[in-house]
């Protein structure tokens, strides 16, 4: 997926309808001059509503459709008809989706699920008819309820991104060079940091047709899940990876430090993504001989599998490959 037409943030006004008002209608018929109050209610306004698609990656769709406006309800008439309801203005986003106040940043709800609908903005109620507030001692009421305005307001919706792998490091660790490599994506790469500004997806092609999806999520630094750089923007996007895979350069100063900074940002982000599995991969390891690579691993954490990889040179690419199948899928190769 071209990274220009990836669009995982974007800040949409919606308005939904006016409910119609009530009706103070009288019954009026040829040999009935006096009949009694029959007016109908207004019908409701529409809302706006969000609905998963899960045929959608992106919310580029909405990144030039800023206003969302849902129909006016209609007032109600004689006979007790109760008048049409209005039009409900349907908004499709892809799963994973996450609603936000965009004054306070609180999260409202998440879409999860394809044809999950929730509303993200309430019509307004319908004025009750006249009908309603006839009485032993008021059998005659000329009044009836207005309807009740539509609502408006900003919403923030970010988009979590769901792939089978997500690559986690600091800038210019190689996550961008290793999607390269081993799928068809293309994103930008260059020698220093924050070359990757959103998310890039892959499909990886493994042995007898099968796949997973990788993405390549923005460099992580120190104190990112207090929203320091880009932080949180980026952290969101791995909720939804199955699998964790974590970069250190060989020419790390401290690849064991590295790591545990990396795994802590995302403890502090969210506690639940240490309980996911979690691969790590020492990159540029082609400037290594096996006297330097047994020297690391003595320094290694004890509780992730590693290995040594180099994008550019094709090493232990296919053992990733391998690795990250078998964990994918319980063991089963």
């Amino acid at each position: 997926m071209a990274s220009k037409n990836f669009v995982d943030y974007v800040k949409i006004h919606c308005t939904s309808g006016n409910g119609g008002g009530g009706s103070a209608h009288f019954r009026r018929e040829k040999y009935i001059p006096k009949g009694g109050p029959d007016g109908g209610d207004g019908g409701r306004g529409g809302h706006v509503i969000l609905k998963g698609n899960k045929q959608l990656w992106t919310l580029l769709h909405l990144k030039f459709k800023k206003h969302i406006k849902a129909g006016h309800g209609q007032h109600g008439s004689g006979n007790l008809k109760t008048g049409a309801q209005g039009r409900d203005e349907y908004i499709e986003v892809p799963l994973g989706t996450v609603v936000r106040d965009p004054d306070s940043g609180k999260f409202l709800f998440e879409i999860t699920e394809d044809g999950e609908e929730k509303i993200i903005q309430k019509g307004g109620r319908g004025g009750l008819g006249n009908n309603n507030f006839k009485s032993s001692t008021n059998q005659t009421p000329r009044y009836a309820q207005p309807g009740e305005e539509g609502r408006e307001g900003w919403k923030i919706l970010e988009l979590k991104i769901l792939a089978d792998v997500g690559l986690v490091g600091f800038p210019n660790a190689g996550k961008s060079t290793l999607l390269s490599v081993v799928s068809a994506a293309k994103p930008e790469i260059a020698n220093y940091p924050f070359t990757t500004l959103r998310p890039n997806l892959g499909i990886v092609k493994y042995r007898d047709h099968r796949s997973y999806v990788m993405a390549d999520i923005p460099g992580i630094i120190e104190d990112a899940h207090k929203g320091k750089g880009l932080g949180l923007r980026f952290l969101r996007h791995i909720e939804r990876n199955s699998l964790l895979l974590f970069l250190v350069p060989a020419d790390s100063d401290d690849i064991k430090k590295e790591f545990e900074i990396l795994h802590n940002e995302l403890k502090q982000y969210n506690p639940e993504l240490v309980h996911k599995d979690k691969l790590l991969a020492i990159s540029k390891s082609d400037m290594l001989d096996d006297e330097l690579k047994a020297e690391i691993e003595q320094d290694l954490p004890d509780s992730i599998p590693y290995l040594f990889i180099s994008s550019v040179a094709q090493q232990g690419i296919t053992e990733l490959n391998d690795l990250i199948w078998k964990t994918l899928n319980d063991g089963i190769a």
